[in-house]
Parts: structure tokens; C-alpha cells; sequence
């Protein structure tokens, strides 16, 4: 596997900020890209700091439509398409206006940047690679994260969809599907629903909802080291072989396909 130049979305904080850092540090020529020019210029110090100049940091706010029409100039072999947020609470009760919102970061702007990189590059006639970032709860729901994991579950689907398509061109499609890592992203992601959550109005209780969080993420298992799977995308994202679909850690995959196998015998 030689060098590649690699743009990852998202990479401000938690996995992308690691991954766009460890690509760099394997001799991957990186175009790390932030949402905010405040998380611009600290990776900018940072990537001086550790001395990668094969890193750079360039604004790249998925929704906004002059930042995507620069980032299609970048000549790049590989998208990691990263970049996501997350909504958390009762589906039954959440504004719809949030869950949108959710799908045009993770859904519908990944798709839209992916179409666009696919497109150059068939039309240069090269091959490339398209690694979307999904989730555990592209595969399963947790109580709770509904709206989120709803992103992931239609993200699979395109994912799969892009990876049958796009193979004729020699354009390689995987995703990588985190477990409960502590990067703080699942955390904020629960302080979503309090936002609105309202037990005057709303028949979840703010105390129920609550609970159900905690269950999920105050366990050793909802609190992983994130090195694991920055490392993880390090290898997987530049490769040229290897799975459509990663999850990581093993236990996380074995109970995912368990899960997927009891589906079929749920009774309502």
C-alpha cells in the first residue's frame, strides 16, 4: 500500500481529529477539514506541534455548499467521510425539524460530497475510495438514540447501494462502525433531548429518558477507549483490500449479529 492523499471530514475532535493524525503520521499526504475556523487553527497548531507536514487543515463545513465546491478542487485518492452529529431522544416525541437537520449532516451531504468525488474520478478515468464512519447503530437501536442511529441505519443503505455501483469504475466503497467509544461525541449527543424534553408537555419523562442513557453509556463497555478504533481507520481507511463493513471492537460485531438474529423472532 503506497501513500495516499487521504481528505477526512469531521476531523476537528474525537475519531477524525485521531484518524487524520495517525494517516499523517504513516506517511499519508492528509487533508484534515474542520466545520468551525476555530477547530481550523488548533489543528493547524497541532499538526506544526508534532512536526506533520503532510497534514494539512482546511475549513470544510459539510452543509456549506462554497466550502464542499472548494474541496472538490483537493486531488485526493480516498474520502473519509466523517464528519456527523447526533440527535438523541424519544422518537416518538422528538420535533421532526431536528431530525432533519440530523439527516442533512449525516445522510443526504455525505451522499452529495461521495456522488461529486465519485464523479471526478470517473471522469479522470482513476480509481478511488469512499470510507464512511456509520456506527454500532447503523446495525441495531439503542433506546434512546433513535433519531441518531436512524442517520447510520439509511447511511448502511446508500453505503451498500454506492458500493455495488461504483465497483465497475474501480471506486471502493467500506464503512467503519465504531462501538461505544469515550470521545465525548455520545455524551453530548444524550444532552441533545433535554433541550426540548419537557414534562409538562411530553409523555417521556425527562427522568425516564435519563436513565435509559445512563444504562448505555455509564457501563465499561459504553465508555471504550477511542485509540482502539482511531487505530482501526488508520489501517482501514488507506487500504486497498479488506471488509465492506468494520465494526470494532469484536465483542461489539458478535453482539450485532446476535442482535440481528434475534430480530427475527421478536413478537410486539
Amino acid at each position: 500500500m503506497s501513500g495516499k492523499r487521504i481528505l477526512v471530514t469531521g476531523a476537528g475532535s474525537g475519531f477524525g481529529e485521531g484518524a487524520a493524525i495517525g494517516l499523517a503520521k504513516e506517511g499519508h499526504d492528509v487533508i484534515a477539514t474542520a466545520q468551525i475556523y476555530p477547530q481550523v487553527s488548533a489543528l493547524r497548531l497541532k499538526a506544526r506541534e508534532l512536526g506533520l507536514d503532510n497534514l494539512r487543515v482546511e475549513k470544510l463545513d459539510v452543509l456549506d455548499p462554497y466550502d464542499v465546491a472548494a474541496a472538490l478542487k483537493w486531488d485526493i485518492d480516498v474520502l473519509f467521510s466523517n464528519a456527523g452529529i447526533g440527535e438523541a431522544g424519544p422518537v416518538s416525541e422528538i420535533p421532526v425539524g431536528l431530525l432533519r437537520k440530523n439527516f442533512e449532516t449525516n445522510v443526504f451531504a455525505p451522499l452529495e460530497l461521495a456522488q461529486k468525488f465519485a464523479r471526478k474520478w470517473i471522469d479522470q478515468g482513476r480509481p478511488g475510495k469512499v470510507v464512511f464512519t456509520s456506527s454500532m447503530g447503523g446495525l441495531f437501536t439503542p433506546t434512546g438514540f433513535g433519531p441518531y442511529v436512524s442517520t447510520k441505519h439509511a447511511l448502511e443503505a446508500l453505503a451498500e447501494a454506492l458500493r455495488d455501483e461504483l465497483r465497475p469504475h474501480n471506486i471502493k466503497v467500506q464503512t467503519v462502525n465504531p462501538g461505544a467509544y469515550l470521545t465525548g461525541f455520545n455524551e453530548t449527543m444524550a444532552e441533545t433531548a433535554f433541550r426540548w424534553l419537557d414534562d409538562d408537555k411530553n409523555f417521556n419523562k425527562r427522568a425516564d429518558v435519563q436513565a435509559g442513557f445512563d444504562s448505555l453509556l455509564g457501563t465499561d463497555e459504553g465508555r471504550l477507549d477511542p485509540q482502539e478504533m482511531i487505530d482501526a481507520m488508520v489501517r482501514i481507511v488507506p487500504s486497498d483490500t479488506g471488509k465492506f463493513r468494520n465494526v470494532v471492537p469484536g465483542f461489539v460485531e458478535d453482539m450485532l449479529k446476535k442482535s440481528q438474529t434475534d430480530a427475527w423472532d421478536i413478537t410486539i
